[in-house]
């Protein structure tokens, strides 16, 4: 077995002389149980494999002796988990305790908004539903002048027709839109369409305040109302009128917006309110120095917070970690009644007095009951209709009782113990501010 080894060893260092022209050494491996050559590298590989040592062809003589195989250090397990390489937290994610928001829902970057687009067009391809041309002139010179542009004189001829329909193309153009990016827009009829079912925006330029087109609409209308006539009777839902084309505006020209080379970012709150203004600098300010280093938030006023923008930072990243953050917003107590529909809306700060309250229910029906009286036969009386008219006033209620609560669900509680319907409610409400007992701004819309 040696002579043999020794002799593949042989063979080995003639090719590595071979190869010595070029300064490569071929690495051999050798099995630690049996010392038999198991692989053979070509490379400069002179490192100890984890099978075994490395030999060197050219550092073993021909009928030099094999050394003996190393002794194997057993594998001790390690205890533990397995170590794992430290992640980086991500600073966009933050959790939300009960009652907290984020900043973003209840702020707003100054400088990054919607800007409105309106522009006058045509719908074509309706059904008989669209405006008479004798009611509605501008949509028949709209007409002529759609026609002469295409090449179609129509001066001199009297144009009847009911498929089309002038309207009204309203966008919104987000900031930041590029150019070629797509908007939905809404469209509604101007004359005395009945609908706008099946109908196509031809192209129409959408403008903003200045003056300047920034996009241009076109597409199929989509329209959600619908109405169906008979000869004594019609039925409609909805407003068939007013549409929707979505991504039916391409947008020609950008909104020069730019962020990065602000300084200084402003947030406007939508709900201004001092303390809450003063929460969002605090919770900025306590996120900025454990990231930055710094603070770099200051409140201004109960509307803004105005924030510096740390060095070698883009804006849009700056912007993105701090719209993330939780914050409790507070809240005014407020009573909100809308006497048309009945709703009362209480916030979760109201507070009542303690109040004695008696309210008495008047209800009034009145039944009109026609008599028509007939003349005997072979009379000159004539037949007449003499009305009959009953009226029945009624009043329950008058239940008094203590309100009075520190929170809404105690006053709530108090408040249906008497009993009382919408317009009840909202009766006493009024009345307990002018009382001096409701400790809340009171809106009426």
């Amino acid at each position: 077995m040696r002579l043999l080894l020794a002799g593949l060893a042989a063979g080995f260092l003639a090719l590595q002389s071979a190869a010595a022209q070029d300064g490569s050494r071929m690495p051999i491996t050798l099995d630690p149980q049996t010392g038999e050559i198991v692989s053979v590298v070509d490379g400069p590989l002179p490192f100890a494999g984890r099978d075994g040592p490395t030999l060197l062809a050219a550092d073993m003589a021909p009928n030099s002796p094999l050394p003996p195989p190393p002794a194997v250090a057993p594998v001790v397990p390690r205890s533990g988990p397995e170590p794992r390489a430290p992640s980086t937290p991500d600073t966009m994610v933050h959790a939300l305790s009960p009652g907290d928001v984020r900043i973003k829902d209840i702020a707003a970057v100054e400088g990054v908004r919607e800007n409105q687009l309106v522009g006058y067009g045509l719908v074509v391809g309706l059904q008989g539903t669209g405006d008479t041309l004798r009611n509605a002139a501008f949509s028949e010179q709209s007409l002529q002048s759609m026609l002469e542009r295409l090449g179609v004189n129509v001066r001199d001829s009297a144009l009847r027709t009911r498929n089309i329909a002038a309207v009204i193309a309203t966008a919104e153009l987000p900031a930041f839109a590029g150019t070629g990016s797509r908007i939905d827009v809404n469209v509604a009829s101007l004359g005395d369409a009945s609908s706008l079912q099946g109908g196509t925006l031809i192209i129409t330029q959408l403008a903003g305040a200045d003056g300047e087109v920034y996009a241009v609409a076109q597409g199929p209308v989509a329209v959600t109302g619908y109405t169906a006539a008979g000869m004594a009777e019609s039925v409609q839902k909805g407003t068939p009128t007013a549409g929707r084309i979505p991504n039916g505006a391409l947008i020609e020209r950008e909104l020069q917006t730019s962020l990065d080379g602000l300084g200084t970012l402003t947030f406007k709150l939508r709900n201004p309110d001092f303390r809450t203004a003063v929460r969002i600098t605090d919770a900025i300010n306590s996120y900025s120095r454990r990231r930055y280093g710094a603070a770099v938030a200051e409140e201004r006023d109960y509307r803004t917070v105005a924030l510096v923008k740390p060095r070698g930072m883009s804006a849009a990243r700056f912007i993105a970690e701090i719209e993330g953050l939780p914050v409790r917003p507070d809240t005014p107590a407020r009573v909100v009644i809308d006497e048309r529909s009945g709703t009362v809306v209480m916030g979760a700060d109201v507070r009542i007095s303690t109040v004695a309250i008696t309210h008495g229910n008047l209800s009034i029906r009145v039944t009109e009951t026609p008599v028509v009286s007939q003349p005997e036969p072979f009379s000159d009386g004539e037949t007449v209709v003499l009305p009959r008219t009953m009226v029945d006033a009624s009043e329950s209620g008058g239940k008094l009782a203590i309100v009075g609560g520190t929170d809404l669900q105690t006053l709530v509680r108090g408040l249906n113990q008497i009993g009382l319907k919408p317009t009840g409610v909202i009766a006493i409400v009024q009345a307990m501010k002018t009382a001096g007992a409701l400790q809340a701004d009171l809106v009426v819309q």
